[in-house]
């Protein structure tokens, strides 16, 4: 072979290699740059996820008038940080002095110490080791990472850090129930948290932002808090609430004092303005600390505090009931007049009481004292059930059971959810003619009408209840009920978008006339008698401002049975009487069954909830900065002042008369 042909077969050869690698690097470049692309990005580059801050809560600050409030959040976000470990870029000669570090200089539980030494095995690009580290002790282990990286020649973004958000709750336990709590366990997608209940359960569509990205490289001189954001995060939109972090303060403190005092279960209370329906408090001892959640979930004995019961349970509403079993007899009043029939009764005129026996029930009904005669305004001041169940009776024989009902349902609003803004609300129990309970007994019997005239045979929530007394502060309109004043979210540009506005005039204007306001005007009058000397709760008379209200005492159904051993005592009003700054209910849980020589029954509603409504009312007026609306009231039910110059004084005196000629003289 010649030099010449030598030469043109190696030239070849040579040219064919070249030709193989521009091919190879065509097919590695062009055909196949992507793949590659992604694999050198994946040694040399990774992503963690960019927080978002869910959305807050915000106190109704601006309620007193001429004297707002700085604005007060019920929630904060706090940023933490979770550690991560690159396992594949730490040389395993270096795991367990590092780990062993870890363990040693951050406070950690029995199982995040076991968990640490094995996450370094892992074969992974990225294993959590640590959460929820404040900003304090993850600025200390970073200065010692950042020097040991260095000195060893590991990448120091080997062990890099992962902000998040975490709930505080800068009042502990305030509004516990009502807020509740999110999980420390997100969703390791998205990073959603989990509600545990509440408003953050009922609004967390609202709540929950969604998650941003940025990139960071591997490199041993490129620290690990660098990086550029691919995706910016997008925040939750913050709810502001109607209710007032200082009255929500007066009414929780009060209740826990309460509690104590009659020696009860617990107890809840709400506070709504009654023009617009909005929820200023809502309480409940005992309390629900939402930071400290997982010792209620875990307890079950503690669970039953983190229910609302206010929302959750519905109870047979006792004597509080009677006020609207009178507006039920006015209504069929009017409705009679309108078919061309006689009213069905006169509240002036006196009704005989003496009689105590009604069809279809096997004991006789009875009143705490013996009375011949009463009118509307005795039998409300008295409490009496012999009156009531009398109107009930009326009502029945000329107008039926079927109007009664609907009566109840479609102007009252039992047996019907209200809609608050909170999950598991329990629409109560109306009876329903014709319809049978489970085993077979009918709801609705002959005696019906007059337990229902009581407050018995009927199970209300205690929203339904303020809604209805609200109509009797109100002038007979049915408000909606909430707890939200607005929704608001910030845009991309930081503008404000409302995605719930509860605070427009529009909103109360839509509230309808449920009853005529001639007649909760009458049965005003009748609940005025209530607090004053003669009534049943004396001790809820407010020292310088009118009210209005009635007490209740319940029997408790234990296992289908009434029991006679626990009770449940309320009081519901409102002040002042001509303009109502709010609609208060109290009611205490299962005070104990004794005997207060000098007092009374410490289970009565008299006893164990009206002196909860004055303290309460006492110390919200004075918040809100109402003037006084009688300076010349009675200061307590053992002493007066200014006697004959006193709101309602006059009344007083004349229904007295009227009641000692009719059942004494």
């Amino acid at each position: 072979m010649g030099p010449l042909k030598k030469i043109v077969i190696v030239a070849f050869g040579i040219f064919s290699l070249l030709s193989l690698l521009v091919v190879n690097f065509f097919v590695i470049q062009i055909l196949d740059g992507d793949k590659w692309s992604e694999v050198a990005e994946k040694q040399h580059f990774f992503s963690v996820k960019e927080p978002f801050l869910r959305g807050s809560f915000w106190s109704n600050t601006g309620i007193r008038k001429n004297h707002p409030d700085k604005p007060q959040r019920f929630v904060l976000e706090i940023q933490k940080f979770h550690l991560y470990v690159d396992p594949l870029s730490i040389p395993a000669k270096h795991h367990d002095e590092i780990s062993d570090y870890i363990k040693d200089n951050i406070p950690l539980n029995s199982n995040e110490v076991l968990n640490i030494r094995d996450q370094f095995d892992k074969k992974s690009r990225s294993r959590r080791l640590v959460m929820w580290l404040d900003p304090e002790i993850k600025d200390s282990l970073a200065v010692w990472w950042s020097e040991y990286a260095r000195k060893n020649k590991i990448p120091r973004n080997a062990l890099y850090f992962v902000p998040e958000y975490k709930r505080s709750y800068p009042f502990g336990k305030l509004l516990g129930q009502v807020l509740h709590t999110v999980q420390e366990q997100r969703d390791e997608a998205t990073k959603e948290a989990y509600p545990t209940g509440g408003l953050e359960l009922y609004f967390n569509s609202f709540l929950k932002g969604k998650q941003g990205k940025r990139i960071l490289k591997r490199s041993p001189r490129h620290f690990f808090e660098t990086g550029r954001i691919l995706t910016h995060p997008e925040d939750g939109a913050d709810v502001y609430l109607t209710i007032n972090h200082y009255l929500q303060a007066i009414v929780e403190e009060e209740l826990e004092i309460a509690v104590h005092k009659s020696n009860a279960k617990g107890a809840w209370a709400v506070m709504m303005e009654p023009n617009t329906g909005e929820i200023l408090a809502l309480a409940q001892y005992p309390f629900f600390f939402p930071s400290d959640y997982t010792s209620y979930f875990n307890d079950p004995e503690k669970v039953e505090y983190t229910r609302l019961k206010a929302i959750t349970d519905a109870n047979e509403p006792g004597s509080v009931f009677k006020p609207i079993t009178a507006m039920v007899a006015l209504l069929a009043n009017e409705e009679l007049i309108a078919r061309g029939q006689p009213p069905l009764f006169d509240p002036e005129k006196k009704m005989p009481c003496s009689d105590s026996s009604f069809p279809g029930r096997r004991k006789p009904l009875t009143d705490v004292n013996f009375h011949k005669y009463l009118n509307m305004n005795m039998a409300i001041q008295r409490s009496s059930n012999i009156y009531v169940a009398r109107l009930m009776q009326k009502v029945i024989e000329r107008l039926g059971k079927e109007w009664y009902r609907d009566v109840l349902e479609q102007t009252f609003g039992f047996g019907l959810r209200t809609h608050i803004e909170l999950p598991s609300e329990s629409p109560g129990v109306l009876p329903r003619p014709g319809k049978y309970h489970p085993n077979g007994a009918p709801e609705w019997s002959v005696p019906t009408p007059f337990s229902l005239a009581i407050g018995h045979n009927i199970q209300v929530n205690s929203i339904q209840l303020a809604v209805v007394y609200s109509m009797l502060a109100n002038g007979g309109k049915r408000v909606e009920p909430t707890l939200i004043r607005k929704i608001v979210k910030k845009d991309s540009e930081g503008g404000l978008k409302y995605l719930i506005d509860n605070t427009r005039l529009e909103r109360s204007a839509k509230f309808r006339q449920a009853v005529p306001s001639s007649i909760i005007k009458r049965v005003v009058e009748a609940i005025r008698f209530t607090t004053k000397p003669g009534g049943s709760a004396p001790r809820a008379d407010i020292v310088g401002y009118t009210e209005a209200g009635k007490t209740g005492t319940a029997h408790k159904i234990v296992n289908g049975s009434y029991s006679q051993t626990r009770y449940l005592a309320s009081f519901i009003g409102f002040t002042p009487v001509k303009n109502p700054a709010f609609v208060l209910l109290v009611s205490i849980d299962e005070p104990e069954k004794k005997y207060i020589p000098g007092v009374g029954r410490n289970y009565f509603g008299s006893i164990a909830a009206a002196p909860v409504f004055k303290a309460i009312s006492t110390r919200a007026l004075e918040y809100l900065g109402v003037d006084p609306d009688d300076p010349y009231s009675y200061p307590d039910q053992n002493s007066k002042t200014h006697e004959n110059r006193g709101e309602w004084i006059p009344e007083i005196k004349k229904l007295q008369a009227l009641y000692e000629e009719w059942n004494i003289r």
